[in-house]
């Protein structure tokens, strides 16, 4: 296999892209059928093992549909972080442990046009000029991107997954990483619309644990969540708003921050506001959210804000 291999796949690649009117709609049952046609051609000129063809069909589609050699990582969920630190140097996390993997894209224009897919898929943009952004995929999972000339050693993507059932709190008593007392303890400090902080290192478990946090919330009152990158998983709340900060795109939109956004909550009537992440200036708006009496939490640092609480912290 090896070379031979990779030779027949790339060239097959190569075909398709130059045979497909991206300029229409293309639907995935199409290229599907543009690479099975190309697949029995080219085993017509060299005999490829039914496997080979299977494992051959599906690396094609992730390359031209998908996101390459990070779909079948993306769709692991034993794997928790991906880290791209330029085309042929990827890690994972699985279980706590960062190890390297054996993939690779086949160049770095492929990987820049993976990240590109990304962030346009959340009306976001990265170029030179604007190298760092964080968007997020469609399953939810958060993304941070890196470009040259920050980026020293090519483009660098982070990819932050999360379960697609999130933890609850009976979870996290299972796991011993809190106590019965503690628990009941929070219920009533969140029922009761004390503002919270959570703070904690990176991947300590911050948006986890408020996430599990959140079903303490009682389901009658209305939240207004509001991110960076959207992430939270709040699903037993009814009357929930979601804002996401955006950066300015191409099209001259003007950027929106967090700042922005906790200003325009207060207007909304909320119970609770929830703020993702605080890291910058955004904190003396929250601050004068709680003196307000409303509630709310961020990632360096969470914010869980109660409105119309006498009491402030």
């Amino acid at each position: 296999m090896g070379y031979s291999y990779t030779q027949i796949r790339d060239g097959i690649h190569d075909a398709i892209l130059r045979g497909i009117d991206f300029s229409r709609s293309v639907e995935d049952g199409e290229v599907l059928g543009l690479i099975d046609e190309e697949i029995v051609r080219a085993k017509r000129e060299q005999d490829l093992p039914l496997q080979d063809m299977k494992r051959m069909r599906q690396e094609l589609f992730n390359a031209i549909r998908r996101l390459d050699v990070l779909q079948e990582l993306v769709e692991d969920p034993s794997v928790t972080e991906i880290m791209i630190n330029g085309p042929d140097c990827i890690f994972i996390e699985r279980a706590g442990k960062i190890t390297r993997t054996d993939r690779a894209f086949v160049s770095r224009e492929k990987l820049e046009d993976v990240i590109q897919q990304i962030v346009s898929a959340c009306n976001r943009v990265v170029n030179e000029s604007s190298p760092i952004v964080d968007a997020r995929l469609a399953n939810g999972d958060r993304v941070n991107v890196v470009l040259p000339p920050v980026a020293l050693n090519g483009p660098i993507v982070t990819i932050r997954r999360f379960p697609e059932k999130p933890i609850r709190m009976e979870d996290l008593l299972a796991f011993g990483s809190l106590s019965e007392e503690i628990a009941s303890f929070l219920d009533c400090v969140v029922r009761a619309g004390y503002n919270i902080f959570i703070s904690g290192g990176t991947g300590s478990g911050k948006t986890t644990f408020l996430n599990a946090l959140s079903e303490y919330i009682p389901a009658s009152e209305r939240v207004i969540t509001i991110e960076d990158s959207a992430e939270l998983q709040i699903r037993h709340i009814e009357n929930i708003v979601r804002l996401e900060a955006r950066n300015a795109n191409v099209e001259g939109c003007r950027p929106i921050s967090i700042r922005d956004l906790i200003r325009s909550a207060l207007r909304m009537r909320p119970d609770r506001v929830i703020v993702g992440e605080v890291r910058g200036s955004e904190a003396i708006d929250m601050v004068q959210a709680m003196n307000t009496g409303h509630l709310g939490l961020p990632s360096y640092l969470h914010f869980f804000h109660r409105r119309n609480h006498p009491w402030s912290a």
